[in-house]
């Protein structure tokens, strides 16, 4: 595998890492800040919503740029953006930084999985994106559980200013190992967008948004539901969140062979699955053995439901590849930014954090019920 595809995956393990670190560092940041953990929360989601505004701002017009230029710029943006929040003087402040560095996920993970493709030979097409993607996965096994305990034991800003050098590091190897690769022309922006609008691709997209999107209800606060509810130490953090990105590490390739099997079966089968994981998270909250057999069940559950999710919206892609990939992504965060605005509004009216995993079954509920409208439609509608 070449070497520049491992230095995008260096670039999507510093993204994902600075967009879920915070979660495991929730009430440090809340205190240092001044706010509340449910306000801290919309942290979670403004940078969610940032990347949905990220991929029809940014996407169609970068995608005909040169792609060596674009990939380093947007990871500037993210070392000045982590680096910002490192400084941040304010929760305003703070959640400005967040909203600004997210505008450029969509864009960079769209592109670089494309540009991963035109590194190799047509045959190991697929090889190439799932190493780009394992970035990711590191991101949510390692990553984020380190970036949580130095956030514990030296300040959650620590954690953001290594973040924020990673990701320089990430923009410099880009500059020097990235070959240039040819940029895609879009004849007709109007004809890519039509793909998008497409019956089929808007009910995949809201299937992702809301199958996935239910469980940020939950893992927005998982941090103070283990300390405040199931009553461990806060040095339990990190290593549940270890364990969750264990789960994840098992659960991806669980949903790959379901989609393999059967794409519209596997929605579902992961959904469903989802849906149960949340339920049990909620009964179990107050027993700790149970809760950390949750957290890693809550892991799996999560990531089983991401290939079956990006198969099915891809499958609808046609000829506007890297939009698709783009505005999946978002419809990814669109869920999270949703989820996690639900659970900190829930709290703010009063609700209990066992409460928050059933709203976030609801809310997957909904995309099952979607996934399974479409699989019951006419054959001639489905195409």
């Amino acid at each position: 595998m070449p070497f520049s595809i491992l230095i995008l995956a260096l670039g999507i393990f510093v993204i994902n890492t600075s967009e879920f670190v915070i979660m495991g560092l929730l009430p440090e940041v809340a205190a240092d800040l001044g706010v509340s953990i449910p306000a801290a929360g919309y942290l979670i989601s403004g940078y969610a919503f940032g990347v949905v505004l990220g991929a029809p701002l940014l996407t169609p017009f970068l995608v005909q740029a040169p792609r060596k230029a674009v990939l380093v710029a947007l990871m500037g943006v993210f070392t000045l953006g982590n680096l910002a929040c490192a400084l941040a003087p304010s929760y305003e402040w703070m959640i400005t930084a967040r909203i600004i560095t997210a505008l450029a996920q969509a864009t960079f993970f769209g592109l670089g999985a494309v540009v991963a493709t035109q590194l190799v030979a047509p045959g190991k097409a697929a090889r190439a994106i799932a190493a780009v993607f394992l970035g990711s996965t590191i991101a949510n096994m390692i990553g984020s559980p380190a970036g949580t305990a130095i956030g514990q034991e030296l300040g959650w800003r620590t954690s953001f200013l290594i973040l924020a050098g990673v990701a320089g590091v990430a923009a410099l190897m880009l500059i020097l190992f990235l070959p240039r690769v040819s940029a895609q022309k879009i004849a007709n922006l109007k004809t890519e967008f039509s793909v998008l609008a497409r019956p089929e691709m808007i009910r995949a997209l809201m299937t992702t948004t809301l199958g996935f999107g239910g469980t940020f209800t939950t893992f927005t606060f998982i941090a103070p539901m283990l300390t405040d509810v199931t009553g461990l130490s806060s040095g339990w953090v990190a290593p549940l969140l270890l364990l969750f990105g264990f789960g994840m590490f098992l659960g991806n390739p669980l949903g790959g062979r379901l989609a393999d099997w059967n794409i519209h079966r596997a929605v579902q089968y992961s959904l469903a699955f989802l849906i149960v994981v949340l339920l049990s998270v909620s009964l179990v909250m107050q027993y700790p053995l149970w809760m950390i057999a949750a957290v890693f069940f809550f892991g799996m559950a999560l990531f089983s439901t991401i290939p079956p999710l990006q198969i099915q919206v891809m499958s609808h892609a046609g000829d506007a590849p890297v939009l698709a990939s783009a505005f999946n992504i978002a419809a990814f965060n669109l869920g999270n930014g949703l989820g996690a605005w639900l659970g900190a509004m829930a709290l703010d009216k009063g609700a209990s954090y066992m409460q928050l995993p059933l709203i976030g079954a609801a809310m997957c509920a909904a995309g099952l019920g979607l996934a399974w409208i479409r699989s019951t439609a006419p054959k001639a509608a489905i195409r």
